[in-house]
């Protein structure tokens, strides 16, 4: 029993835990609790970095060094803050899955199917993080966007490991609110709140995408390939922002 259930677990991949249409399949096959990331069971313990993890917002030269300029130019650089208010998006469609879209925060471009270039800004690095939510879910493009979206020292294992395959007929996720836990221009810590559907069950996600500047855009920065992003499950969406389609 315990092979099959490790055989049917997304999470034992790391490809799996970026296709937010898989982690909403987890409710169905009943395993969640057991396989999600132990180490945070209480995501308002995360709400805001200790004193010794903040660090000074970088200038405009610092962060040009650092991650480079807007990959296509797209203007509007903010180095520090957060945002207390849902900001305004048109929400478009991959598959039944909705992710917004702007014309100041982005995305901007689009490459081999994949939305690319965010502001370089908090609003962008939300829109990154909400966009991931989405293009992770989508076995069409799956690949190009992990190849582009990934980066940090596990990149190479995650890309090894591939993205999988899932049969996600009647399930359904959504975009539902959201929380800036951390902001320095040069990284972001963007938890977005995800619902998934299936079978009558309902459950409420905590998805904390680890985001840093690089090569003008955001990207995912995973250090440990078994656990890409840091996911929980919450019983509500009390202390996020409500946001969504």
């Amino acid at each position: 029993m315990a092979e099959d259930t490790d055989q049917k677990n997304p999470f034992t991949r790391p490809g799996f835990i970026l296709a937010a249409v898989v982690v909403a399949l987890v409710v169905v096959l009943g395993v969640v609790v057991g396989v999600v990331n132990a180490t945070r069971s209480d995501p308002e313990s995360q709400s805001s970095p200790s004193p010794s993890e903040s660090s000074a917002a970088p200038t405009a030269d610092e962060s040009a060094a650092a991650g480079g300029a807007s990959v296509c130019g797209l203007s509007g650089e903010v180095l520090s803050g957060s945002i207390s208010t849902a900001p305004a998006a048109k929400w478009e469609y991959q598959g039944t899955v909705a992710y917004p879209t702007s014309s100041e925060a982005g995305p901007a471009d689009t490459k081999n199917g994949v939305r690319t270039c965010f502001q370089h800004s908090p609003e962008g690095a939300l829109f990154a993080a909400a966009n991931a939510v989405v293009q992770g879910s989508d076995e069409s493009t799956v690949k190009a966007w992990l190849d582009y979206f990934v980066t940090g020292s596990a990149r190479d294992q995650v890309l090894s490991a591939g993205a999988g395959s899932s049969t996600g007929s009647g399930t359904r996720v959504e975009i539902a609110g959201f929380r800036v836990l951390a902001y320095d221009g040069d990284s972001a810590r963007i938890d977005v709140a995800v619902r998934g559907s299936a079978s009558g069950k309902t459950l409420n996600l905590s998805m904390v995408y680890p985001l840093v500047w690089d090569d003008g855009d955001w990207k995912l920065n995973v250090t440990d390939a078994s656990a890409p992003i840091d996911v929980a499950t919450i019983p509500d969406l009390a202390g996020y922002i409500t946001w969504g389609a």
